[in-house]
């Protein structure tokens, strides 16, 4: 199930991503200003980015409440792939042959992690000590990062932004993990007087400014490898602490598993460099 809203979470992010970049960049969008705002609010299919947008959200709660984050944060690097064969098909875009076997890479890696490393979650919940303490690290982390972030050449600083935002995206999949699991047992009034939620909201806010000043810094070919990469491997950190998720005892299948998520991230970094300009820019609907 974990797998699953995954990857409908991802396929959702691409649709939104797709549709929006469709309406943004029609005729009519070559307005200026609040015009430009009026004609893409009337657009069906710019609003229809949105019901994606909030479709993902909703599947990858579904996701990180069914399985651990090990499992589910990984997963939806496949929205990559996804927005690639959009490209294609929908927008009869020109894809270039390498960006394609960096795709069919990154799955076959993925595949290969998820079933030799088998990641499994605990019905362990974390105390209010270990939240401070992952809270903490990670605020001074974005902090420290945010604030390298201004000085350098824009590939120092798109980096040091980009990996600034894959931990305030990493910590707020803990924060919706969190908030889905207060709303099982007690429904939305139950999770509404927990503090997850609203950590999720401040977490997201966050997230955005700092995904936005990323991509205004620096190439974008910088900073996308670090955001997509580096936001499961916080996440899968976060989930052995905060969670006590666990991998297969096996040092093989470990070992195995870390070959896998190398060459993941490898392929990952090329479909980024070879993938079409536009489709870069217009990835996480930013």
């Amino acid at each position: 199930m974990a797998i699953l809203f995954g990857l409908l979470a991802a396929f959702s992010n691409a649709v939104a991503v797709t549709t929006q970049h469709v309406a943004s960049t029609s005729q009519g969008a070559q307005n200026k200003g609040w015009r430009l705002v009026i004609y893409l609010v009337k657009n069906p299919l710019w609003l229809f980015g949105w019901v994606g947008l909030v479709g993902s959200l909703i599947f990858q709660a579904l996701a990180l409440h069914f399985g651990p984050l090990a499992t589910v944060q990984p997963v939806l690097i496949v929205e990559l792939v996804f927005a690639l064969v959009l490209r294609r098909v929908w927008l009869s875009q020109e894809i270039r042959l390498a960006t394609w076997i960096a795709g069919a890479v990154t799955v076959v890696g993925l595949v290969i992690f998820l079933a030799v490393a088998s990641p499994t979650g605990s019905p362990h919940t974390p105390s209010l000590h270990s939240w401070v303490v992952a809270m903490i690290v990670g605020a001074l982390a974005i902090a420290v990062l945010s604030i390298s972030g201004q000085f350098g050449s824009p590939s120092r600083r798109a980096a040091l932004l980009a990996t600034a935002t894959s931990i305030s995206w990493a910590l707020e999949a803990c924060f919706i993990k969190a908030t889905t699991d207060s709303f099982s047992p007690s429904g939305l009034s139950g999770a509404l007087q927990r503090w997850p939620i609203y950590a999720f909201v401040i977490c997201g806010i966050a997230g955005l400014i700092l995904e936005q000043s990323t991509l205004h810094v620096g190439p974008l070919k910088i900073s996308l490898p670090f955001i997509v990469i580096l936001d499961p491997i916080v996440s899968i950190a976060l989930g052995v602490a905060l969670y006590r998720e666990h991998f297969a005892t096996s040092t093989l299948g470990l070992a195995i598993g870390a070959v896998a998520f190398v060459f993941t991230a490898l392929a990952v970094t090329t479909l980024t460099q070879t993938s079409p300009e536009s489709m870069d820019r217009d990835i996480r609907g930013l």
